[in-house]
């Protein structure tokens, strides 16, 4: 039985107990915010996996918002809001809501009841490395938020947690990260139930970690470039990524994920179970014609009709293709705008078929959007992309040229795709791309970042992250009538409740956007 299903298992067990409400007289003085008996590998275990598993958040915070406001996907209604700027406060608010009583709770819960225990070393140094990758999602979308009394502020006997400084989160990130670094030691605790694909191997985690540290140093480029520049050097040295078998990813099951089961992954499962699915933008198609990449010619296809069995429609790409070109839909329109006449094809064994607009409108590959798809947390192209932009930017030793890591990050981009079931093994031609998209003279830092913009594709907060901190691809606003803002929104709101139950404490960070909770306010990293 894998790590995987019994940990959903588990997860699911714990969810019916909990969400039964029962007490006992042995509760009444009990802290709410500790467990007595959880194991804290089980809590790391279930925080890995409601990362991609959960499937409200990632549905919307994913599918609905970012990786439409980065115009990787849109069309259909869903996408809506945040393809064309349409403010749903209640989608923003999820991942707060989602995330603070459920991953945060566990985490921190599992770093203080392993922290000085000799026996659970390691597993403390992972906990701690989980809760900043945890925090960090948070921060980059909302931006002060409650840090250091979030999971304990019960306990501390404060009714409601304070809201910590952005820079100050940033400030004990890279504290924590380097210290749990540091603390890894493969003599020490064997760490069992890592549904990570490192499956407790130390080495791999310490490289996580300190890859994690360059890509939260480089969010400080626009803001605080020395600073950027010194954590960067620091991440660096204490041993990134050297080879894509260092890629963290999770490998999800073939499971429809439920809001109890989450085996699934949920970004795919997101992107599966609609009526009408999500079409490619044609930003995201035009960028990979441009540079004639190979890899548009399976990432991006054409099907059939057939509602709610997306598996079992047959894929009519190459037809459509020789009729009228491969073509998605437009940054500010949905699937039925931009009407496209139908024409007929013929399909072996089915004879003659008449392709309507939707089917002329292509999307994302099915082995992209299969519920076992992996979820790619960190990968090695990430990597080798930020450090060569590191070296433009800052021109020190980072382990080789700008064109070696430029290279290294498009190579481990093209093989990533081989990771999901299904995917295409590219080395073929990997080698002719680069060469044919060398990096040009003051255009360096754009290209590097709109190729990482490309390898993120399925991980919409990172992309949207990066594509704050650089302004790469150049992207231009998708407004309609509809759109409630004229401009790419920039972060997200706060919840409702902490306007109402957090009020004292929210006033802080409101002040810091300026004195108004919009989505088209700055996080503090997003400086002009």
């Amino acid at each position: 039985m894998s790590n995987l299903y019994k940990t959903g298992l588990a997860f699911i067990a714990c969810w019916m107990v909990i969400s039964t409400g029962c007490k006992k007289i042995t509760d009444i003085n009990t802290d709410p915010t500790q467990s007595t008996n959880m194991d804290p590998i089980r809590q790391v275990s279930q925080v890995q996996l409601r990362f991609s598993g959960e499937l409200t958040v990632n549905e919307r915070v994913s599918v609905i918002l970012t990786m439409p406001l980065v115009q990787q996907i849109g069309g259909i209604w869903e996408n809506r809001y945040g393809q064309m700027y349409i403010e749903n406060k209640q989608y923003m608010y999820d991942l707060w809501e989602f995330t603070y009583p459920n991953d945060v709770l566990n985490i921190v819960d599992a770093v203080n009841r392993t922290k000085g225990d000799a026996l659970k070393s390691n597993l403390n140094a992972i906990a701690r490395i989980m809760k900043v990758y945890v925090f960090a999602r948070l921060t980059d979308l909302y931006g002060d938020i409650p840090y250091s009394e979030a999971g304990t502020a019960f306990s501390k006997g404060t009714v409601r947690p304070k809201y910590d400084a952005q820079k100050d989160i940033y400030t004990d990130f890279f504290k924590e990260l380097t210290e749990a670094a540091g603390q890894l030691d493969a003599s020490k605790d064997v760490i069992t139930d890592d549904l990570f694909s490192y499956n407790g191997n130390i080495a791999q985690w310490k490289k996580f970690a300190n890859s994690l540290h360059l890509r939260l140093a480089m969010r400080l480029v626009k803001v605080d470039p020395d600073w950027a520049k010194k954590e960067a050097m620091a991440a660096f040295q204490a041993g990134v990524f050297s080879s894509a078998e260092d890629v963290c990813l999770l490998g999800h099951m073939d499971v429809q994920n439920s809001y109890a089961d989450i085996r699934g992954n949920s970004v795919s499962v997101a992107l599966n179970q609609q009526e009408v699915l999500p079409r490619a933008n044609n930003t995201l198609i035009d960028a990979m014609k441009q540079t004639n990449d190979p890899r548009l010619n399976y990432l991006i296809r054409c099907y059939q009709d057939k509602p709610y069995q997306p598996f079992s429609r047959v894929d009519i790409t190459d037809q459509v293709k020789a009729q009228v070109g491969l073509n998605g839909v437009n940054k500010g329109s949905y699937i039925w705008d931009d009407w496209a006449n139908s024409f007929d094809i013929t399909i072996p064994s089915q004879g003659t078929h008449t392709v309507t607009n939707n089917e002329q409108k292509a999307q994302l590959a099915n082995f992209l959007i299969r519920n076992n798809a992996p979820f790619l947390h960190l990968t090695y192209a990430e990597t080798e992309f930020l450090l060569a932009e590191a070296d433009m930017r800052w021109g020190v030793n980072w382990g080789g040229t700008v064109n070696d890591h430029y290279a290294n990050g498009i190579r481990a981009a093209f093989k990533q795709l081989s990771y999901f079931p299904g995917g295409p093994v590219l080395d073929g031609v990997v080698d002719g791309f680069i060469q044919g998209n060398p990096l040009q003279p003051g255009k360096e830092i754009e290209q590097i970042n709109t190729q990482l913009w490309l390898a993120l594709l399925l991980n919409g907060p990172e992309a949207y992250a990066n594509w704050r901190r650089t302004g790469f691809p150049r992207l231009q606003p998708a407004t309609t009538a509809e759109s409630t803002t004229t401009t790419i929104p920039r972060r997200f709101e706060y919840p409702l409740s902490e306007h109402e139950q957090n009020a004292t404490n929210i006033a802080s960070a409101i002040q810091a956007l300026g004195g108004k909770d919009e989505w088209t306010g700055r996080v503090w990293w997003d400086k002009e």
